[in-house]
């Protein structure tokens, strides 16, 4: 293993706890174990020490940790100083790894090494960071998936089986004399179809893992006194928003955090659509529109009081804040208080009937799901949680994603995309060099997940995101 400079940092969170821990990561650590325990190390037993400064007076009395290389996170030889969690004693810690050698590590630093120096691969240097930032349990349990290599294994068969597909296709090039048959009894096509099924299957874990990491922000939408604070009340479980029956009491957007099915949520209670001269209402509108334009879902509620047998035609009386809505925002109808329409809670789609002549933005505003339900008592909100779910192409649940970043999403894509072109290929009349040369950047793309092939730039942008210490 190539000479690495020595580095060290604060592996904890900064302020006061049980316990701190500064970890240290170099070629050869003797001097700097030597400097501080005034000791060897066993391998890989807790070692109770006292730490010194340079004149031998003691900084704290603690544990050493010391793994020597190759068995170590980062493949080098790391020690970890388990003391007392202060912050002045961390950094009088640190300082004296540093007077001995060190340098102080760089934000992802030791994963960064534990990838170059071959322990973990891209994929699952990338989950480390999202083990930790996981806001749900389901997110760590995607994460986890990530961590201990199964999204890199299912990648790794996708690009094996390429691979071999590949094989073929460059032999049959190359070689034509061999008579070797590519396209015999359509095997490649069907060989083709499953590698691009299995595909399709990863890349649906992936998106509901990305979904998992970044989460989602739905906007409640609608005129004033319809329920919208009542209902942002009811899904966070608290008296977040005041709730009077006089319109217009939400002068600004509410913002709360939330889990539905595992999946993170920001919920915006928003100020009334409505002509208003009141300035102060007026603006808190204005903040209504600009969160709108940064949902990924919006609920529109109504009035259930106003509902006719056709709720298509009683959307109607709601053209004007449909408008409001941008045209690709995904939305869902929520007709409020039942229990004043007696009605009962319930969903139902329904595709829209549009006048010929009706503009393409008009179409993809049309309205196709409606829930029913109470905010003040709760029922038919977990209806409404379901079809959130469901907007959010979360089908099936997510007890077997991976947790995905959009950089891993956007391969996987690009795969897909040169997998269906590989596909056209092979039609008739069959084009072999474009076929191989499809199936040689879909392999390319699978390897840029692992970090096979991966650009220094690239590195230094995913590194530069983690926390100090990792």
């Amino acid at each position: 293993m190539p000479f690495s400079p020595t580095i060290a940092a604060i592996a904890t969170p900064p302020g006061r706890g049980g316990i701190g821990i500064v970890r240290v990561s170099g070629s050869s650590l003797d001097a700097l174990i030597e400097g501080i325990a005034g000791r060897t190390l066993a391998a890989r037993t807790a070692t109770r020490v006292l730490f010194r400064d340079a004149r031998g007076a003691p900084i704290d009395d603690g544990i050493a940790l010391y793994f020597p290389s190759p068995h170590s996170y980062t493949g080098e030889d790391v020690v970890e100083w388990h003391g007392h969690g202060g912050v002045a004693v961390m950094r009088l810690l640190l300082a004296r790894c540093v007077e001995l050698g060190a340098r102080l590590a760089e934000p992802g630093e030791f994963t960064k090494r534990a990838f170059l120096n071959g322990k973990l691969d891209l994929a699952q240097a990338e989950s480390v960071a999202d083990v930790i930032e996981a806001s749900t349990a389901t997110a760590v349990r995607a994460a986890a998936r990530s961590l201990t290599g199964e999204f890199s294994r299912e990648v790794h068969a996708l690009r094996d089986a390429l691979v071999d597909l590949r094989m073929y296709a460059e032999a049959t090039l190359d070689f034509p004399e061999e008579d070797i048959d590519l396209l015999r009894e359509g095997e490649v096509a069907m060989r083709l179809a499953a590698i691009r099924g299995r595909l399709d299957r990863v890349l649906e874990r992936a998106r509901g893992g990305a979904i998992l990491r970044s989460g989602m922000t739905v906007a409640l939408v609608g005129a004033p006194n319809v329920g919208k604070s009542s209902l942002l009340n009811r899904l966070v479980g608290e008296e977040a928003a005041i709730v009077t029956p006089i319109p217009g009491t939400t002068r600004d957007t509410v913002e709360r955090q939330i889990e539905i099915g595992g999946i993170p949520l920001t919920v915006i209670d928003t100020a009334g659509l409505r002509d208003t001269v009141d300035e102060v209402e007026r603006q808190g509108i204005a903040r209504t529109r600009a969160a709108i334009e940064r949902a990924d879902v919006a609920l529109l509620l109504v009035d259930a009081r106003a509902d006719t047998a056709d709720p298509r035609t009683a959307m109607h009386a709601h053209d004007a804040l449909v408008a409001e809505l941008p045209a690709e925002l995904p939305r869902i109808v929520v007709h409020n208080k039942i229990d004043l329409a007696f009605a009962a809670p319930h969903v139902a789609r329904y595709t829209a009937t549009l006048d010929a002549g009706t503009d393409a933005a008009a179409d993809a505003r049309a309205i196709a799901t409606h829930v029913w339900l109470c905010a003040l008592t709760g029922d038919g909100v977990a209806l409404l949680e379901a079809e959130v779910m469901r907007v959010a192409g979360i089908a099936h649940g997510l007890e077997d994603a991976f947790l995905a970043r959009a950089r891993q999403v956007g391969a996987l894509d690009e795969a897909r995309d040169h997998l269906r072109r590989a596909a056209a290929h092979l039609a008739s009349p069959p084009s072999l060099e474009l076929f191989a040369e499809e199936l040689r950047v879909a392999q390319a793309a699978f390897s840029s997940i692992t970090g096979e092939f991966t650009a220094d730039d690239l590195l230094g942008e995913i590194f530069s995101r983690f926390c100090i210490g990792k």
